[in-house]
């Protein structure tokens, strides 16, 4: 979830997102390591899009914070549609990590997801934006996966967890440290079909869940 600016004098559009961090395993190290990944990887392909016939380029600002002593009730009340609130934990139910629903400015992250270059954090936050998994998880012959591809994906075997293992069996599936934010993953946030000089324009909406920490990696 997040604000849009556009600054029409700059012709730069801009989504701007705050992070906040709670649970057992949240560590200001953590928090650093997320935001700097989903910074780098969303800008990465110095994205643009066409506004009512104009070219802006789309810059993401995001900021993390960590919040130990967060409340279920500073979650409900939060008004600010800047923020996102994650959950850190050792274990989560169904052994993965999530965001509670497309849009969604609230989840629940697997502490052994989040490993440098996973790219873990810049997916879920892709979710919070309203992007969903392609439907379409054959990518080989394709090249390299979209950041919203989900661990399970066919790709060419350079792409692989080990790619010496035919496609398909235990190895021989999307590695997520392959994943890029291509400029058609910013396409498919349809930023064009917002109303974007209101300033109150936004992507995402309020999903106000407060996580308790689960007590075991089984669904």
């Amino acid at each position: 979830m997040g604000t849009i600016e556009l600054n029409q004098s700059d012709n730069k559009l801009f989504i701007y997102s705050n992070i906040l961090f709670y649970g057992n395993q949240a560590t200001q190290e953590l928090v650093d390591q997320c935001v700097e990944e989903i910074n780098t990887m969303w800008n990465e392909p110095n994205a643009k899009v066409i506004y009512k016939g104009d070219e802006y380029f789309v810059e993401f600002v995001v900021k993390g914070y960590l919040f130990l002593h967060i409340t279920p009730q500073d979650i409900f009340e939060n008004r600010n549609p800047k923020n996102n609130y994650i959950r850190i934990e050792e274990y989560a139910a169904g052994n993965i990590s999530f965001v509670d629903g497309l849009k969604s400015n609230t989840g629940y992250f697997k502490l052994e997801n989040l490993y440098k270059g996973s790219t873990t954090a810049a997916h879920e936050y892709g979710h919070t934006l309203g992007l969903d998994h392609p439907t379409d998880l054959d990518l080989r012959g394709k090249g390299v996966p979209g950041i919203m591809y989900p661990r399970g994906t066919l790709v060419d075997p350079q792409y692989q967890y080990d790619p010496n293992v035919p496609a398909g069996e235990k190895g021989g599936t999307m590695h997520p440290m392959h994943r890029k934010v291509t400029q058609n993953d910013i396409d498919n946030l349809k930023l064009h079909e917002l109303n974007l000089v209101n300033p109150n324009c936004i992507l995402g909406s309020y999903s106000a869940i407060y996580h308790q920490p689960h007590t075991s990696n089984q669904a």
